[in-house]
């Protein structure tokens, strides 16, 4: 990641660093500096100070933030009103300058940079540890023999590097909770706070599963438009996110419900207070299968692979995982904890409805190709 923001450090041009919180955004905006040799200046929209002349849209004091720096740092960038317009007329007035905006609320910046920056912007994501990071890091031997750490405790960088289990629940609470009250409570001024947790918590136990908005609702005494809403904002924060299924419309495909995935298994265990050993849970397929796919969406991602992501099923309960469309191909995946091979009849029905396909068993063998 580093590498790329150096090579996209253009005249005229934000670049926009979102991702969940203490992913290692700050860390990784503060190695840029210390690698380039342009004038930098480092600010953290936290402070008020720089919060209010951020904006002010003014020109002038804009560019008195900028000074004679050629590289501008704007550190919680989300927490500025109209945070775009702001940046539209630092880049207009001194279109030799270089911004870096960060973000962990994405709807904040989202919704307030993509319009006013059309043509103007590059967009970064960051995540929380990805296995092929962890392998690099540590061999491929270790990563692979503390699997079952990472489908419990999860790939952020506080708690990947804690071995306290103690500390580590402790940090993963207080990562929830700044997810919840200081993104979605704060700045969108929701005050549901236990509806959130509670929609969270069925979200947990629904991994691999279609999730039905009206039945959500009931379970929650919530509306459907509310819950659709929680849902969207938990997406913009990087909580969860959402796969749909797929369909070429062939009738007895079922693509009404999407399918929900959190960001992070450790995000969703500290949700559900679970974090036995897997020898203690009932919940290995659902930790497996939510691994995998956000590992793969990391995975895809750092390497440039432009892919659509599914689920597929039909109303006869044949069922793939995990379809990825990319070239004008198909690819299926059945996720399994032990090796076991796909169902006879749900290979035919798939090859048949959509020859050309292919499809594989990812298991604990042979995961790490996958994720290549």
């Amino acid at each position: 990641m580093l590498s790329q923001l150096q090579n996209s450090l253009l005249p005229g041009k934000v670049l926009v660093l979102y991702g969940p919180r203490q992913v290692g955004k700050t860390t990784l905006a503060q190695d840029l500096l210390a690698s380039i040799s342009l004038r930098a200046r480092y600010i953290n929209a936290d402070e008020l100070t720089y919060r209010q002349a951020l904006s002010s849209q003014s020109r002038q004091q804009l560019g008195e933030l900028l000074g004679d720096a050629e590289l501008l740092v704007i550190d919680e960038a989300q927490r500025v009103l109209d945070i775009g317009l702001n940046l539209k007329i630092l880049v207009d007035s001194y279109p030799k300058a270089v911004i870096l905006a960060t973000g962990s609320a994405s709807f904040e910046l989202a919704n307030k940079i993509s319009e006013p920056l059309t043509g103007r912007k590059l967009t970064f994501n960051l995540n929380p540890l990805s296995y092929g990071e962890l392998r690099h890091a540590l061999g491929t031997l270790e990563a692979r023999s503390q699997l079952e750490r990472w489908l419990v405790w999860g790939g952020y960088p506080a708690i990947a590097t804690t071995e306290d289990p103690i500390l580590r629940q402790r940090l993963l609470g207080e990562l929830v909770g700044s997810y919840l009250y200081r993104d979605l409570l704060d700045l969108e001024g929701i005050r549901k706070a236990d509806k959130i947790i509670d929609l969270l918590r069925l979200l947990a136990h629904q991994i691999g599963q279609e999730v039905s908005m009206t039945e959500l609702g009931t379970s929650l005494a919530m509306h459907r438009e509310t819950v659709e809403r929680y849902l969207d904002l938990l997406e913009k924060v990087f909580v969860v996110f959402k796969v749909s299924g797929f369909s070429r419309n062939l009738r007895k495909e079922v693509t009404k419900n999407p399918r929900y995935y959190f960001f992070d298994n450790g995000v969703r265990n500290s949700l559900i207070q679970n974090f036995n050993p897997l020898a203690l849970r009932n919940d290995i397929g659902q930790l497996w299968e939510n691994y995998l796919v956000v590992e793969r969406r990391k995975a895809n991602q750092s390497a440039g692979r432009m892919a659509n992501a599914y689920f597929w099923r039909t109303y006869d309960q044949k069922e793939i995982d995990y379809i990825e469309e990319a070239g004008g191909h198909l690819s299926g995946y059945e996720f399994k904890w032990q090796e076991r091979d796909i169902r006879r009849t749900t290979r035919q029905e798939f090859l048949a409805a959509y020859p050309g396909s292919s499809l594989a068993t990812i298991h604990q063998d042979n995961f790490e190709t996958f994720l290549g």
